[in-house]
């Protein structure tokens, strides 16, 4: 009975088909299910690497209900560490929705979870560990709602992901560490070689001087990506003249997937488990987290490629529909990034910010990204390049033409439109803005400038709606995900708006999205890009008045559990292995905080040894300014000279225990620009740059202060770990080894 008065709300709420017609069709019943998540092996790429699988396969089992059902899902944590799950785009009671320390506590090792809940939805949804980065491990897999009368039409869930050979944790690490070993992996760094030959040196003197990196559309370099585990998955039983319901997942972890068909049309027909009126396009984008149901034909008696690529062009993967001859797909051209550099120049200011386009660009209607599809601007670059790619003066931006081919429709938000009206009932309003902020370079990801541990929950009522003005300050695409409601996406289509539970927001983007605040308890908000998350970007909305959640027994303990992964270390390293001794740095540091030692030891003991270690806190959204304090620390078996320094000061450098305070600043070019004094009264300044790209694999490090002390080298990139490399120090000399990087 319960469970028909929470359906009979919704179906007010949002118009859907009543109870009773659906009753005389099909009974309800209990569904149960039981998940056993384990360790396990793969070999994704050649080398058997450990995974996590459900029920000992990836992804785990599509589950599938019918609405009215009753969901019985015992989860079995056979591993040694803690899980949970969440069932993504459900609606359910709050303690079921699957988050450690927020809605329940972790399943521990050896454990046994029930998560039961009314089905009073329909659609393709899905479900993931929400446990750490376990879901890059493989924990996912589909959730199939169907209808009481579910049309009858072959239709298969299509769970696209990607594959990484690295263990989650480190390429987190790696992230935070601006270490550019994917962009080496990927052939993205943009060094000033492939500058020049490419014609775009200014442009990439321009990027550096507004203090942005390379440009890329990723943040990591995936092995493999898979359609329900397999890299090519075939389906031959479909025949000629068919047509195929496809239920695609975006289970990736952070690899939006371009969609194109070999057979023709793709027509869109749901999107987030919720129906739209039917939209034939030529190809979509899917972010991680979205879902959406497409209906394809099979033209003739041959196999046609379903062919999903990685946004960034790296890779693909590929479903065959059908048997015989094999048709496939074209496939997409590798992206080109100085157009994309000249266009983020165009749109970038000084102080970090993004030039905001207002409401003028919304909802995917304007993919600024397009002036580095060749399938939409051509493949040349430079002088040579299609008379149709777009002009990138600021001042126009707000009139690109974006330049695609009348002839290729390319799925965006706009197009959504609900085949009943999804009208919120009259309420009060809540209106927030949201600013989608975030730092590349030390991997910070925010709302507001603020982490989830660093912001309050926001507190909101039952009988509100919520609406919510997203603007994205930062140059990556994010997609939010609110958990337990469906949100209205403002997209011009009035009374008949789209209900979606992801929203992908592109850079520069403003949108709106509202829902009616329905239920109880904590409810998370986040970017579903899982290291994105992991950073820090989300909020977390909870309802005033809710009863206690009898699954936390210690909320205040749990909470901070929960504040902990944005808080988290991260250690990194270069260690200097050369022929006139060692040289390196050392630094553990989180969103805010950083604690890093320098050191230079020389091979002959007449050089002896230096250290300058720092305690920072970055400052600023950009988080280009860091107050510091310290111990500087050199000593060698010579004698204090009389040496001066370029400010007139005795530099004492060869036996110097000193105090210091200073500040360190990024300046245009990336330099880092450092101003200390020393508890013995002395100043210093010094300007550093490291790693500047001169080819894909070889960077220069440059570094000179006022202690005339001045460093000059190169580091030839061979693993991510090792590299060869030499360089010229002011103390110790000429010097060539390998590199150790961390």
């Amino acid at each position: 009975m319960k469970s028909l008065i929470i359906y009979l709300l919704f179906t007010g709420l949002f118009g859907f088909a009543s109870v009773q017609a659906q009753q005389k069709n099909q009974r309800p019943k209990v569904v149960r299910y039981d998940l056993y998540v384990n360790d396990t092996i793969v070999n994704y790429s050649g080398k058997p690497k450990m995974a996590m699988a459900v029920n000992g396969s990836i992804p785990g089992p599509a589950l599938v209900f019918t609405e009215g059902d009753t969901a019985e899902i015992y989860v079995h944590n056979l591993m040694d560490m803690e899980t949970s799950i969440h069932w993504h785009g459900v609606f359910l009671p709050n303690n079921m929705d699957g988050v450690p320390f927020l809605t329940q506590m972790p399943i521990k090792p050896h454990a046994t979870f029930l998560y039961k809940f009314p089905v009073i939805q329909n659609g393709t949804y899905w479900y993931h560990s929400h446990t750490m980065l376990q879901e890059q491990s493989g924990m996912y897999g589909a959730l199939i709602f169907n209808k009481k009368n579910e049309p009858d039409i072959p239709a298969i869930p299509v769970v696209l992901s990607d594959w990484t050979d690295m263990k989650p944790e480190e390429v987190d690490r790696s992230l935070h560490n601006a270490n550019d070993w994917f962009a080496i992996r990927k052939g993205t760094t943009q060094g000033y070689a492939e500058a020049i030959q490419k014609g775009y040196f200014k442009t990439k003197v321009v990027n550096e001087w507004k203090r942005m990196n390379a440009m890329d559309v990723s943040d990591v370099y995936y092995e493999k990506f898979l359609t329900n585990g397999k890299h090519i998955n075939e389906q031959p039983q479909f025949k000629a003249g068919e047509k195929v319901k496809l239920r695609i997942v975006g289970g990736s972890s952070s690899t939006y997937f371009w969609l194109t068909y070999a057979g023709g049309k793709i027509t869109v027909v749901a999107n987030d488990g919720n129906d739209i009126q039917p939209v034939e396009v030529d190809r979509l984008i899917i972010s991680p987290s979205e879902t959406y149901d497409v209906i394809v034909s099979i033209p003739q008696g041959k196999s046609y490629e379903f062919l999903s690529t990685a946004e960034d062009r790296t890779g693909s993967t590929s479903l065959w529909l059908g048997s015989g001859t094999k048709v496939p797909a074209k496939p997409l051209g590798k992206l080109k990034y100085f157009e994309g550099m000249k266009m983020m120049n165009g749109m970038m200011k000084m102080n970090g910010d993004m030039e905001p386009m207002g409401m003028e660009m919304s909802n995917q209607q304007m993919d600024m990204n397009a002036v580095m599809y060749p399938e939409v601007t051509g493949d040349s670059y430079g002088k040579k390049k299609s008379a149709s790619a777009p002009k990138m003066d600021s001042s126009e931006m707000k009139g690109m033409d974006m330049g695609e081919k009348p002839d290729l429709v390319t799925l965006n938000y706009g197009m959504l439109k609900a085949t009943e009206k999804t009208t919120l009932r009259k309420g009060p309003e809540k209106l927030l803005r949201f600013e989608l902020t975030g730092n590349m370079n030390r991997y910070v990801w925010t709302i507001d400038n603020k982490t989830v541990s660093e912001s309050d929950k926001i507190l909101i009522k039952k009988g509100e709606n919520v609406k919510i003005i997203l603007y994205n300050n930062s140059m990556m695409r994010h997609p939010m995900h609110l958990h337990g409601h469906d949100f209205r996406v403002l997209n011009g289509q009035g009374e008949y708006a789209p209900l979606k539970n992801v929203l992908d927001i592109m850079p520069m983007e403003t949108d709106t999205i509202e829902f009616a605040a329905t239920e109880s308890g904590d409810w998370f908000f986040h970017c579903h890009i899982l290291y994105h998350m992991m950073s820090g970007m989300g909020r977390i909305f909870s309802y005033e008045g809710s009863p206690p959640n009898l699954l936390i027994p210690d909320p205040k303990a749990a909470i901070q559990k929960l504040y902990a992964d944005d808080r988290k270390m991260h250690l990194m390293a270069n260690i200097g292995l050369e022929s006139n001794g060692s040289d390196g740095t050392a630094r553990l540091a989180n969103t805010r905080y950083s604690v890093s030692t320098e050191w230079r030891l020389g091979l002959k003991s007449r050089d002896g040894f230096e250290s300058e270690t720092y305690f920072g806190r970055y400052i600023g959204k950009m988080q280009w300014f860091m107050p510091f304090i310290g111990f500087d620390y050199h000593y060698n078996s010579r004698e204090n000279g009389s040496e001066k320094n370029m400010l007139g000061q005795l530099t004492n450098q060869s036996n110097r225990k000193a105090f210091v305070m200073g500040m360190q600043y990024t300046l245009p070019m990336l330099v880092t620009a450092e101003a200390r004094l020393d508890s013995k009264g002395k100043l210093r300044f010094q300007l550093k740059r490291e790693d500047i790209p001169i080819t894909n694999r070889l960077r220069l490090n440059l570094s000179g202060n006022t202690d005339r002390e001045y460093m000059a080298g190169f580091r030839y990139a061979m693993t991510k770990y090792f590299s060869l490399s030499t360089h010229y120090d002011s103390d110790m000399g000429y010097g060539g080894g390998i590199t150790i990087t961390y």
